[in-house]
């Protein structure tokens, strides 16, 4: 049988309230009581009840994780770094897949069961009108790698996806190319929005350089793969910025397959600068994401909330750059 809150109290010789008080965050107790319910807890091997102690505060503590691209190896790091970060917080993560999801209320719906008392949306491909469903709802919520915003309706935590494609370009015409393509995710997302306006309007300010454009049907190895290989049929460009680590590599895969080499026939540039992007076989010049960074400064308002529900919605944007690998030509 579990250790009771009543024994740990008799024990302590302090009241049932005292031994709440002691386990529940923020909430007053002298330093001698909590030593004295601390160490009679010890004794008798006593855990709070996590679950029962959210029925006396009306909190608990659960912060949903949304996403909805589990196919994309960098959402392992993702996921790895928010919920370490919540949990050193005191808080409890509560991972939510919303893979092929459309309505926003659902989602609500869904965590509203859970009395999540805030969401964290980690997508680059979620509309702002996601996050704003929770807003709405009255549900803390930050918007991670979200669509930038100067005048934000939520708190939104990311890159500047447009002057990614800019750099991208910029990258093409330092290193000579006059044939680039922009090989984005779906485009229905909005970061591969966001890039190709950078791309295209970067392009206009370099009328010798010819682009081309195509989308894959996910941000995935294999829709990268497979809309290369439909690339390769006809006249490749001689350099794409795929728009994502994961897509680039499997491009890389395709180009390999038709006996073409990196960089020599084609170049390749991403953009997420995920653990694998430099393993020696991919090698992977790419734009780097802080993801760290991005994360922390995510925890850091959606605790803030917590406390301050009501407080002002702002946008956090944290600079990308060129990490130089091997799927490039060398500059000139």
């Amino acid at each position: 049988m579990s250790v009771t809150l009543k024994e740990v109290a008799e024990r302590a010789g302090v009241s049932r309230s005292a031994v709440s008080r002691t386990f529940t965050h923020g909430a007053s107790v002298s330093d001698s009581m909590r030593l004295r319910v601390e160490k009679a807890a010890a004794e008798l091997g006593y855990t709070p009840n996590a679950l029962a102690s959210s029925l006396t505060t009306g909190r608990t503590r659960l912060i949903g994780l949304v996403s909805n691209n589990f196919h994309n190896p960098i959402f392992l790091e993702v996921f790895d770094l928010f919920t370490r970060g919540l949990q050193e917080r005191g808080l409890r993560p509560l991972l939510v897949n919303l893979t092929n999801e459309t309505d926003p209320a659902n989602s609500v719906k869904m965590l509203q069961q859970y009395s999540v008392d805030g969401v964290v949306v980690a997508s680059s491909t979620l509309t702002p009108a996601f996050s704003q469903a929770f807003r709405d709802a009255r549900i803390p919520v930050v918007h991670s790698f979200g669509r930038h915003s100067s005048s934000p309706q939520v708190h939104v935590v990311g890159i500047d996806n447009v002057e990614c494609g800019r750099m991208a370009v910029r990258e093409f015409a330092a290193r000579g190319y006059t044939r680039v393509g922009f090989l984005g995710g779906p485009e229905t997302a909005t970061s591969t929005q966001d890039r190709y306006q950078g791309f295209i309007a970067e392009i206009a300010g370099h009328p010798a350089i010819a682009h081309s454009s195509s989308f894959a049907d996910a941000y995935s190895f294999e829709a990268g793969r497979r809309e290369m290989l439909r690339l390769l049929q006809s006249d490749p460009a001689q350099a794409y910025f795929c728009g994502d680590d994961v897509l680039s590599i499997g491009a890389l895969s395709a180009v390999q397959d038709a006996n073409l080499t990196v960089p020599d026939d084609i170049g390749l540039i991403g953009l997420n600068d995920m653990e694998m992007a430099g393993w020696e076989n991919i090698n992977l010049t790419t734009i780097h994401q802080p993801i760290k960074q991005i994360i922390s400064s995510s925890i850091e308002l959606i605790v803030a909330m917590l406390d301050d529900p009501e407080r002002y919605p702002e946008a956090r944007l944290f600079p990308s750059m060129v990490v130089e690998r091997g799927t490039l030509k060398p500059r000139l």
